[in-house]
């Protein structure tokens, strides 16, 4: 999940973007395997056999992915094949020798794997093999106990991963030392619920080594920045994304690609936020977390109908309620020629900080648009609740603006029994004056008001 989020603002700098995204083809047998779709894998690969269009190694992946789903039979009898051509490799018997070992045949699985000796794999083979005949002896009763226990603890771990957190702070802790993931999992689950300093005291002085490390460091680090408005924080988190993204085996994965997005969205440079995401928005349809930073980055390059439609696919309340969602999308609704929506979301929310600043956004951007109708309305709120002289400035630029409209004959005449109210709702000494206008055109062009 990236967890990027900014607030409208305008696009910064650019840096250099990996062509390769631009370069992609349609699917093949790897892109499959980078998901783990082990039986999309087979499907493609038996058509691929069917219509004799046969890979390199395509026998292999069969065997390979059948393994992996767990049809050891199937993988047997792939490998079996395989060992029947005069050029087998010598690793394939050991391949044999797995799919036989976990088929139960032990001793045929001994043999096989003595025909693969050149395999780093044989050794391992054969000590399972041995150990499987030593656990009848009180020879390795100690060791049997200790994996059992170890067995356990990683099924309780387990336990927590399946079931999306429930009872983290039960089990986690007191695997921190015993299983390397556990502390990884409860930074997770403390991302989760928000708590973005227990999941930075978990994980500050770790220093990563795989992928998923840099990536988790850099995720903490980024929502530690948005929370403190730190640059320090938000910087490390934009180096770990481009130094997972940059690397040669994670650039073309999705993971690296959204680190990338996510480096660039760091940036603002929205434009490659952009490229990286549409190269595999495909597999993120129906995900909220994707389709929050999928609707920024094309708002924030002025794509705002695309970018309505995306922040109108979360079904997530939480994000929902977010100001950064509520102010994208009121933005998206006026860019678009819908104030009255995004005068709607105000009207939902209740009195704070967060809805006074969406009156701010809703007063100047529906100026900007033209739609002083509910400009005014926006103005008038903000005047009242805070008497400062700039608003009362808008307010009489917007109700001006909507009697241009009326005369311009794109507004309805009617509409100016909206004005009035709207005027005499300050003190300010013009507002007479105003009025008086007002009222003098529509006398003399029979408008009652």
């Amino acid at each position: 999940q990236i967890l990027s989020r900014v607030k409208p603002a305008a696009v910064g700098g650019e840096i250099p973007v990996n062509k390769k995204i631009k370069e992609k083809k349609s699917l093949l047998v790897e892109d499959f395997l980078i998901q783990r779709d082990y039986l999309g894998a087979i499907t493609l690969l038996e058509f691929q056999r069917n219509v004799g269009e046969r890979g390199e190694d395509a026998d292999l992946w069969l065997a390979y992915c059948a393994f992996h789903l767990g049809d050891y039979k199937r993988a047997m009898e792939e490998y079996k094949a395989l060992t029947d051509k005069p050029d087998c490799r010598p690793d394939v018997w050991v391949y044999l020798a797995c799919t036989l070992f976990f088929l139960g045949l032990y001793k045929e699985a001994e043999e096989a794997s003595r025909k693969g000796t050149s395999s780093t794999l044989f050794p391992i083979l054969t000590f399972c093999c041995f150990i499987k005949d030593l656990f009848s002896l009180t020879l390795i009763k100690d060791l049997f106990s200790l994996t059992l226990r170890f067995a356990k603890e990683l099924i309780r771990h387990n336990l927590v991963v399946f079931r999306s957190g429930e009872g983290a702070l039960q089990v986690l802790p007191a695997l921190i030392d015993v299983i390397t993931e556990a502390r990884l999992n409860l930074v997770i689950y403390y991302l989760r619920q928000d708590d973005v300093q227990e999941s930075y005291q978990l994980i500050k002085d770790l220093e990563p080594t795989t992928p998923q490390e840099y990536i988790l460091k850099g995720v903490v680090n980024a929502a530690l920045g948005q929370e403190m408005g730190s640059r320090d924080h938000l910087k490390i988190a934009q180096q770990f994304f481009q130094l997972v993204g940059g690397s040669a085996s994670e650039c073309d994965t999705i993971p690296g690609r959204q680190c990338m997005a996510s480096c660039f969205f760091l940036l603002r440079q929205f434009e490659d936020v952009l490229i990286y995401l549409n190269s595999v928005k495909s597999y993120f349809y129906n995900d909220d977390a994707f389709n929050f930073n999928y609707a920024q980055a094309k708002a924030a390059v002025g794509n705002y109908r695309e970018a309505e439609e995306i922040f109108l696919l979360i079904q997530n309340d939480k994000n929902k309620s977010d100001y950064v969602y509520l102010s994208w999308l009121a933005r998206c609704y006026i860019m678009n020629q819908k104030a009255r929506l995004a005068w709607e979301l105000y009207m939902k929310m209740e009195t704070s900080a967060e809805s006074f600043s969406l009156l701010q956004l809703i007063a100047n951007d529906c100026y900007k648009m033209g739609q002083f109708y509910y400009s005014a309305k926006a103005f008038d709120v903000l005047e009242r609740l805070d008497p400062n002289p700039e608003y009362w400035e808008g307010k009489r630029g917007a109700c001006v603006g909507i009697f241009q409209l009326i005369l311009a004959s794109r507004e309805p005449r009617e509409a100016l029994r909206e004005v009035l109210p709207l005027l005499r709702n300050t003190g300010n000494p013009q507002v007479e004056y105003i009025i008086r206008i007002l009222k003098k055109w529509a006398k003399d062009n029979r408008v009652s008001l």
